[in-house]
């Protein structure tokens, strides 16, 4: 039991990564941090580098970019309930996550007003003012 604690706090950060389930594989989360999309107390990092209990880690998955607080090690990938364990983001990412998704939804609904038509918007521009019909 002494030993399978003692390989649990030596465990490498895309193991980590993996085991939390912020990548699907750990090729992915070494990757990940190999391009600078993980840093650890600020500063990027190494595949290889050492988490610890206590630890900040800015992640950044796709358009979301997370900071969480390292809860527990683990070196097994479990369920999504234990992955949820092993780490807790701070009220600040969270605030700064949502806010990012309700601007990336306004997008998407066509709301934005910045720059140029897009296809659809040209379409429906060229549909109302009557130029689309050809008769």
């Amino acid at each position: 039991m002494a030993q399978k604690q003692a390989e649990d706090d030596k465990i490498r950060l895309d193991k980590w990564l993996w085991a939390a389930r912020f990548y699907k594989t750990r090729a992915l989360a070494k990757a990940a941090i190999e391009s600078g999309k993980v840093h650890c107390r600020g500063e990027r990092c190494k595949p290889g580098k050492e988490p610890r209990v206590g630890d900040e880690l800015q992640i950044r998955v796709g358009l979301e970019e997370r900071t969480v607080e390292v809860k527990a090690l683990s070196t097994v990938r479990g369920g999504a309930p234990q992955a949820q364990l092993l780490y807790a983001e701070t009220e600040q990412s969270i605030v700064k996550r949502e806010n990012a998704a309700a601007l990336r939804k306004a997008g998407a609904m066509g709301i934005s007003t910045d720059g140029k038509p897009t296809k659809k918007q040209r379409r429906q521009l060229h549909q109302f003012h009557g130029a689309g019909s050809v008769e």
